[in-house]
């Protein structure tokens, strides 16, 4: 029913209240300003409604919406807790609704998967070898997959990290089990496979059982395509709810990573880095030249927005349409930003979070003193910690979380 409140003025003051001893019935001052629109039955239950039609000969076949310019709208106690009620079960709809969206949107991604693998068996094609994606339903469930690119001759950096951030031996185990996180290196194959590169990689991976080998050639020039071969790698062994980046000379404070990829677990696909937009460098011999500069428009132009390649993290749905695409992905020459011209024309959020590229000591030993970890530490002069082997235990000590906060996180 429409009723203006212009009808009602003449008939009552602010001061005046109907009351009913049972039910806590009143028309009670409201002070705001402009129009509202409130929905009779949502507003009123029936002990108050009946009393302001009987008192006020409010036409009960007018539309079902009452319209309110003046100061004073009807409320009614036990209304008000059902207004309350309403509103919680509206909320509880809205997580209920997003917990869908990203359901349908992991099946419409999976359905993918399974037309690439089909189509990859009637091609004979090596894509569903290499990536193993017709094989989702056999991966353990986790948290997030967290992949340290590295290389050949990055011992004592591995090293430094081993004895710093990430758990080793049984507790990187434990911290699988019981956290669902999952840490590896990442490193493919020398250009001779099987000779003294691949051996030493081999004993060290006897020695800690915490590399990810690859089918891929190691080689800087070829970042991007090692990274799409880890998604599609790291997709293909676990399910997890996101895949994560990190360079091999980044400080990590593991249970502030959990946290931050926690709030973001209800979104279906989200992109989580720090985000930049850097000069497109079409300068030959300079350090991150892009030798395909002019498709980027005008000679100073820059790129489209994207995380910095230090850390960032995406989750499970790119990870999946990234494996399914990985043949038809352009790849530049810069990783972080061939990895963010995958998620043009897709409906992506990007989520730009500073506390995962803190400076090293004091900007993140600040934040630590205040009882606000970053996420993860380094220096943008060079990329990295500087000189990250002498300085990760620096690092650590000074801006690290805690060695125990990870396992009294809950996620």
């Amino acid at each position: 029913m429409e009723a203006h409140v212009s009808s009602l003025k003449g008939k009552m003051s602010k001061e005046q209240t109907i009351t009913s001893t049972s039910q806590g019935c009143r028309l009670r001052p409201f002070y705001s300003m402009g129009l509202f629109l409130l929905h009779w039955e949502l507003l009123l239950g029936s002990p108050c409604r009946q009393q302001l039609i009987d008192g006020y000969n409010i036409d009960t076949n007018a539309k079902p919406m009452m319209a309110f310019t003046m100061t004073e709208i009807p409320t009614c106690k036990e209304d008000m807790v059902e207004t309350g009620d309403i509103l919680s079960q509206v909320s509880q709809t809205h997580d209920m609704i997003m917990t869908l969206d990203k359901s349908i949107s992991s099946l419409e991604m999976r359905l993918s998967a399974a037309r690439a693998s089909k189509a990859d068996n009637e091609d004979k094609s090596p894509l569903l070898k290499e990536t193993g994606i017709g094989h989702l339903s056999n991966r353990p469930k986790v948290f997030f997959v967290m992949g340290i690119i590295t290389a050949f001759s990055s011992r004592k950096r591995r090293d430094s990290i081993r004895d710093t951030w990430m758990p080793k031996g049984e507790d990187l185990k434990k911290l699988e089990k019981e956290k669902g996180i999952i840490i590896r290196f990442v490193i493919g194959h020398s250009a001779t496979p099987g000779g003294v590169l691949d051996r030493a990689i081999e004993a060290e991976e006897e020695q800690h059982k915490d590399f990810l080998r690859l089918n891929h050639v190691e080689g800087y020039h070829e970042l991007s395509s090692k990274t799409q071969i880890y998604i599609a790698t790291a997709a293909a062994t676990w399910d997890a709810d996101f895949y994560v980046k990190v360079d091999d000379d980044v400080h990590v404070n593991l249970g502030m990573v959990g946290s931050t990829l926690a709030r973001h677990r209800s979104k279906p696909r989200v992109y989580v880095g720090c985000m930049k937009s850097g000069p497109v460098l079409a300068q030959k011999g300079v350090k991150y030249h892009e030798p395909e500069y002019w498709k980027f428009g005008e000679e100073g132009n820059k790129y489209f927005r994207h995380a910095t390649g230090q850390i960032y993290a995406i989750s499970k749905n790119l990870a999946t349409y990234i494996s399914v695409n990985r043949p038809i992905l352009h790849r530049f020459a810069n990783e972080d930003v061939s990895l963010g011209s995958w998620f043009i024309g897709l409906d992506v959020e990007h989520v730009d979070d500073r506390n995962l590229c803190c400076g090293t000591p004091t900007d993140c030993e600040y934040k630590a003193q205040a009882g606000n970890p970053c996420a993860a530490s380094f220096d943008w002069s060079c990329s990295g910690v500087c000189q990250s082997v002498e300085r990760m235990e620096e690092v650590h000590q000074r801006c690290g979380e805690g060695d125990g906060a990870i396992w009294h996180t809950s996620f």
